[in-house]
């Protein structure tokens, strides 16, 4: 039996084509390490459990399927070629997982039904009948030249090596087309969050990439059978495709987990800017900066802030004036502001009136006992209007008109501006 050679030029033209495995091997272990705590703590559940058959399937595919792994397994074992049947068990165990994996999603809680069993059952014993077959095959089969990237061109018209490709890149291409078609489904249903969307988006689109990987080495093989070379089918493209393929189902795992945590950073990190002007404002109340702690986490750094804004207003809420704030509030109305940034408006004018009164006044009490309640609970709405000191100044300027002790042309005054005349509110404090 003759083997024909691969055409040179044509697998030099595309050699630029061929994508490293040890790049999908890195992101596969990555995704691996972050589902790793997850799937320890929570073992009893078969849809975890899958998942990490998977990553640790689709890792051990990466490493034994390079081609220094491929020499250096034949070496070790002195049996030429037998890196192929072991490559090839473990494409189809990775291929097992994908539906199992999709056969609990589908279920979901259900997971212990009848149905969910037998599929399952159905799914481990086909594709554990498949592992056997590829070893008995192998072992029918008389390859003695050993051949490192290009084993399934060069055997695809052996006996039994013929059936054993075959084999393998069937139950390959059955499994990744059902996990296709039901993940792709599952992506058009309703109450997916965003980042578990898009994850599955990554693995949808990863494990459609690896039906090329299967057309391309069918095609190669075919090519054989038919006298001709498409060898580079096998060697560059098949390889790239299951490198790329792997890559997008790593990253489609880990996308939930580090979007959902960037998310969350993200979101702590901007409340603690927002509280910015409002804890700037407090360290003239409190009488110096915030508890710091640069190694500290963001979150506690935020707990750190709020805590201090909170005391700061303990500290002024003797000089509050309730009276101001109502004023306020429907002067905010009327000036036609959302109720809800009106009530952070009267608010904010309230914390500036008691922030001069404590100021100019230390000795001064306020009429009654104020509510602090909205001013404890929405610390972040406050903050945010200080944004704003033309719309805190117009609404304190209509606030105060019907008082006679304020000018309507009174003006929004912040730490740091030119204090008031003494004596500014004489007649309410008392």
């Amino acid at each position: 039996m003759t083997h024909p050679e691969p055409a040179p030029q044509l697998a030099a033209s595309i050699t630029g084509l061929y994508v490293s495995f040890w790049l999908p091997g890195l992101v596969l272990t990555a995704a691996l390490v972050i589902k790793l705590p997850s799937i320890l703590k929570l073992w009893r559940d078969p849809l975890l459990r899958a998942v990490g058959g998977l990553l640790l399937f689709a890792c051990a595919v990466f490493v034994f399927a390079a081609p220094s792994t491929i020499a250096w397994t034949n070496r070790v074992t002195g049996v030429p070629n037998i890196a192929a049947p072991w490559v090839y068990s473990l494409i189809t165990a990775l291929s097992a997982s994908w539906l199992l994996l999709v056969v609990h999603w589908r279920n979901g809680l259900t997971e212990r039904s009848a149905e969910t069993r037998r599929a399952t059952r159905w799914v481990v014993y086909a594709y554990a009948t498949v592992v056997v077959a590829l070893w008995t095959l192998f072992a029918l089969a008389d390859i003695p030249v050993e051949r490192i990237e290009d084993l399934d061109t060069y055997y695809a018209s052996t006996p039994f090596m013929r059936e054993e490709i075959l084999l393998y890149l069937f139950a390959q291409a059955l499994a990744c087309s059902i996990t296709t078609r039901l993940v792709w489904n599952w992506i058009r249903t309703d109450g997916l969050n965003g980042w578990l969307r898009w994850g599955l988006r990554f693995l949808g689109i990863g494990f459609a990439t690896n039906l090329l990987f299967s057309a391309a080495k069918l095609t190669a093989v075919v090519a054989r059978w038919t006298g001709h070379d498409l060898d580079w089918l096998n060697t560059n493209i098949a390889p790239s495709a299951a490198c790329i393929a792997a890559t997008l189902v790593a990253i489609g795992f880990i996308v939930p987990h580090a979007g959902q945590y960037l998310h969350e950073r993200w979101l702590v990190r901007r409340r603690h800017r927002e509280l910015g002007p409002l804890a700037r404002l407090m360290r003239t109340v409190a009488g110096g900066r915030e508890p710091l702690a640069l190694r500290t986490t963001p979150e506690m750094r935020l707990i750190r802030r709020e805590t201090f804004i909170r005391d700061a207003l303990l500290q002024l809420s003797r000089f509050l004036d309730e009276d101001l704030r109502a004023r306020s509030y429907d002067a905010a109305v009327a000036l036609g502001i959302e109720r809800g940034r009106a009530q952070a408006l009267a608010a904010a004018v309230t914390i500036l009136d008691a922030v001069e009164t404590r100021r100019y006044s230390p000795d001064a009490d306020g009429d009654g006992d104020p509510d602090t309640t909205y001013l404890l609970q929405e610390i972040a709405a406050v903050s945010d209007v200080l944004h704003s000191p033309d719309e805190i100044k117009a609404v304190r300027a209509r606030a105060a008109v019907p008082a006679e002790s304020m000018s309507t042309d009174e003006h929004c005054v912040f730490p740091g501006d030119n204090p008031r005349a003494p004596g500014r509110k004489a007649g309410r404090r008392g």
